[in-house]
């Protein structure tokens, strides 16, 4: 065999030595991500797997809540999950606990909350308070989610506008469900939920978000779960998911990355 032949088998057989450690080494990380974050999230996967070999499963689920679908109830109940991504005082809760790794958490991304009609219906204004108030009282149904904005809209907004009573029996807490897709089909006139949550929905109008004095920023985290069989490449994901490059995806969802881009 020639000295030319032996270095390309030399070469080939490197490579393939590589690409099987490589496959050896791949993971599959299984996630459980908020609504919040996972236009941001879709946007960003490819991109993971193309550069590191490992897999991703996803899977979504509100913050907090009741639902089954939740992140705390999915941990309860022993659910195999390597990432969370989600609320950030909500992730802390779990930190404590002991359920997620506290060196693991990363802060991803904020967003504000955002004010939907169905598309084509009549625009109110929401640019000020006092139009918000308005638009709110001549409402015939109200909607937000189970999640941190719609927490915050039940618990303090309506209080603090002094109309919490007024809309008593007309608004109402979506358990598991996007509010957009309530507004979509006419089971909501008036609908509030996270911006990043409503721009991928079709179907609705968005007529801006809060007006700044009512506005409440949602921080999305996350982290590694303690009982992950994953656990290098789980803290992979979290770092890329943190990292600037994926600062103009987040962007791009609705939400501001607490990243910034190079």
């Amino acid at each position: 065999m020639t000295p030319a032949l032996t270095r390309r088998h030399a070469l080939a057989a490197g490579a393939a030595t590589l690409l099987l450690a490589r496959r050896a080494a791949a993971a599959e990380i299984r996630i459980v991500s908020s609504g919040g974050f996972a236009a941001a999230y879709k946007a960003l996967a490819p991109g993971f797997e193309k550069e590191t070999g490992h897999s991703l499963a996803a899977g979504w689920g509100p913050s907090m809540g009741q639902t089954p679908q939740a992140v705390p109830a999915r941990l309860a109940r022993g659910e195999p999950i390597d990432v969370v991504i989600m609320v950030g005082y909500a992730l802390g809760k779990l930190v404590e606990e002991g359920k997620v790794l506290a060196d693991s958490r990363a802060d991803l991304a904020r967003s504000g909350i955002g004010v939907a009609v169905r598309a084509g219906a009549p625009h109110p204004r929401i640019g000020t308070v006092e139009e918000l108030r308005q638009t709110l009282l001549a409402a015939k149904s109200v909607a937000y989610s189970d999640s941190a904005s719609g927490v915050y809209i039940e618990r303090e907004m309506l209080k603090r506008m002094g109309i919490a009573e007024q809309l008593a029996g007309r608004a109402r807490m979506i358990p598991a469900e996007p509010v957009g897709e309530v507004v979509a089909r006419g089971g909501a006139e008036i609908g509030f939920q996270q911006l990043s949550e409503l721009k991928p929905i079709h179907g609705i109008d968005i007529l801006g978000p809060l007006p700044s004095e009512l506005q409440q920023y949602t921080v999305f985290s996350a982290g590694v779960v303690a009982t992950s069989r994953e656990p290098e490449a789980a803290r992979a994901l979290v770092r890329y998911l943190a990292s600037p490059e994926a600062a103009p995806a987040i962007l791009e969802s609705g939400m501001e990355p607490l990243a910034k881009p190079r």
